[in-house]
């Protein structure tokens, strides 16, 4: 009984979501753009599951902090 051979897993490459030509800017003030790249603890998501570049992902943890410290996003989320 010969088994079929299988076809290796194919992981798409992922792109960043910040780079190209109608990108969303990384502001502190648009509040519902960065929740979305903070976790349900209240944790700034590493860029290996976001897949947001390295230079997008320091100006995004800026952004972030930013927007915490003026009190627009919440530290901790209970």
């Amino acid at each position: 009984m010969a088994t079929a051979p299988r076809r290796p897993f194919f992981r798409r490459r992922k792109t960043c979501p910040f780079s190209g030509p109608n990108a969303p800017k990384i502001d502190y003030k648009d509040t519902r753009l960065l929740s979305r790249y903070i976790s349900e603890r209240g944790k700034i998501v590493p860029s290996r599951i976001t897949a947001v570049s390295a230079k997008k992902q320091r100006e995004l943890a800026q952004a972030i902090k930013r927007a915490r410290f003026l009190g627009l996003l919440p530290y901790v989320i209970k």
